[in-house]
């Protein structure tokens, strides 16, 4: 979601792939939570989303955003920390966030949303400014441990409601989304890395445009506007099940 670009201006050169890379992220997240509405309605079998390939596809949509996230905050900040632009974009963020938890809590009481996808990259924003001058192999070594830290790291003393931001829990949790720091912190370094060897390469100016196209236009759009996209869409897909289901039974 566009929780993270340097290119949110329209008078900043688009680059055009990570427009791509979003709108992909969108579609995949769209087409899992067409599926989850389906499975809820009873339409599919209970726990179809949970696993296979149904659930390899949103880890992959969400660690796709958490990714983007990653880059888009070298690419916001490579230069020097806007500190007014990061804290609008993280209230921004959080505001969503709450949102969100309040939504699902009154949807899902029994496992609503307490740290999902937009309580994760916040934080995960929050604790890339402590390693955004840090050497690329540096940051991803950092991704490596942190993807692997559930494995040698988990423990009963983080089972306290309050600490179930790490993900380093031993209790199974019930909730619809969760994307704890452990691990995904580690795809939003992976981001930053990437995003910074990009930028020594030469990357970013190379498919950096001010050109435009009406498919520039509508990746652009969806480019810029991702985080809306995020919270209106799922509202949207239940409501057409719900009243096809109206239609049909």
């Amino acid at each position: 979601m566009n929780t993270t670009t340097a290119d949110v201006s329209a008078s900043r050169p688009r680059i055009f792939v990570l427009d791509i890379a979003r709108v992909a992220a969108l579609l995949a997240m769209a087409v899992f939570h067409f599926v989850f509405d389906l499975e809820i309605f009873g339409y599919i079998a209970l726990g179809t989303t949970g696993s296979g390939f149904w659930r390899g596809l949103a880890i992959a949509s969400a660690g796709s955003f958490v990714f983007l996230a990653g880059v888009g905050l070298w690419l916001s900040h490579a230069n020097g920390i806007r500190w007014a632009a990061f804290a609008k974009r993280l209230a921004i963020i959080l505001s969503a966030a709450a949102l969100v938890s309040v939504a699902t809590y009154i949807a899902f009481p029994d496992s609503f949303v307490f740290f999902g996808i937009l309580h994760s990259i916040a934080l995960c924003s929050l604790l890339g400014l402590a390693v955004l001058r840090l050497p690329i192999v540096i940051i991803a070594l950092l991704a490596v441990a942190v993807f692997f830290a559930p494995d040698f790291a988990a423990s009963p003393a983080f089972n306290a409601p309050w600490l179930w931001w790490t993900g380093l829990q031993t209790i199974q949790l019930s909730t619809v989304d969760y994307e704890p720091i452990f691990p995904w912190f580690a795809a939003f370094l992976a981001g930053m890395a990437v995003a910074k060897l990009a930028s020594r390469t030469g990357y970013w100016e190379q498919f950096s445009t001010t050109k435009t196209s009406r498919t520039m236009r509508v990746f652009g759009f969806f480019g810029r506007h991702t985080l809306v996209v995020y919270l209106i869409h799922q509202p949207i897909l239940i409501s057409i099940v719900w009243a096809a289901t109206q239609v049909l039974r």
